[in-house]
């Protein structure tokens, strides 16, 4: 067991690509001892961790709930609206509060300048559990469900879909991390954000793998192995909700015709929740290809590793 360089996640960034790969490791574990029916380690007995959140959520509140439950912990959910956030006490005092009560905090947020603050005052580890900039958790759960079916990252060529958004940016920098190549296709004006692209493009340059941009989905798609989209309209997006459909639909859809340009042993994934019809048909998420519920079970195993990582 290691513990991290820093006791915070904010991004992928944050995160060597030793880092990465260990805590996969230590999730596959998690997962095999769950498969096993040895589920009853309590090695975050006596641990609280508070789930801070100003967003909806399932997977990330139910995945770090059911982790920290089956650890051996607690968890204390705090919707925002219900602290004295809502009626201006600043973040500083917010984080410095939570602080003095559990051991850990996960914060998902509308802005990303929100856990920036939030990490800078914590006296305790914390973890962004999606913010607008990034989602560091599902990326983590993404890169685990493609070595259990790749088993290796060398070589792969992972085809991106659709809105450079939040999972986009941190997807894409854990790939080149590990060592996988990326073809993004993205419609002008949705890049990710120069900072993310900067590092992207240090790290294929340090892997000597191949990072691209393009505009057509068919060129990012052909000979993928893996394949990967998300909602063209994120949380905080729904005023542009017409004219994103009228740029990334049908354009940039996943459908049968698209998924047929990757390869026989391709797989899809996505964060979820989808919008069928719209980013995804139900042919392809509920196709052979797809891997999205092992995609989505495996936030738990990851959660788990992230916090015996931090707390540990």
């Amino acid at each position: 067991m290691i513990s991290l360089s820093k006791k915070y996640l904010t991004s992928i960034e944050d995160l060597s690509e030793d880092e990465i790969r260990y805590l996969i490791s230590q999730a596959i574990e998690f997962k095999t001892k769950k498969s096993d029916n040895g589920n009853n380690n309590q090695i975050l007995a006596g641990k609280t961790l508070a789930l801070m959140f100003e967003k909806p959520s399932t997977r990330t509140r139910l995945s770090f709930e059911a982790a920290m439950f089956q650890l051996g912990g607690n968890t204390i959910y705090l919707n925002a609206n219900d602290l004295q956030l809502s009626r201006g006490e600043s973040i500083q005092d917010t984080a410095k509060t939570i602080s003095l009560y559990v051991d850990c905090l996960v914060s998902r947020v509308h802005s990303h300048n929100t856990i920036i603050e939030l990490s800078q005052n914590c006296k305790i580890p914390l973890i962004n559990g999606l913010s607008d900039l990034y989602h560091p958790c599902q990326s983590l759960a993404d890169l685990m469900t493609i070595l259990e079916y790749k088993k290796s990252f060398k070589g792969l060529t992972l085809a991106w879909i659709g809105d450079g958004n939040n999972v986009c940016n941190d997807l894409l920098m854990g790939c080149a991390k590990v060592g996988i190549n990326i073809r993004a296709a993205i419609p002008e004006g949705y890049e990710p954000p120069q900072h993310v692209l900067e590092v992207v493009t240090h790290e294929s340059k340090l892997k000597q793998t191949d990072f691209t941009i393009v505009r057509e989905p068919v060129y990012a798609v052909r000979n993928a192995d893996v394949v990967v989209t998300d909602t063209f309209v994120s949380i905080g997006k729904e005023k542009e909700v017409d004219k994103r459909k009228s740029i990334f639909i049908p354009k940039y859809q996943v459908n049968d015709q698209l998924m047929n340009y990757s390869k026989d042993n391709a797989i899809f994934m996505h964060c979820l929740p989808a919008k069928r019809g719209q980013e995804v048909t139900s042919e392809v998420i509920d196709g052979k290809k797809s891997v999205v519920w092992d995609e989505a079970e495996n936030r738990l195993h990851v959660q788990k590793s992230l916090l015996v990582s931090l707390l540990i």
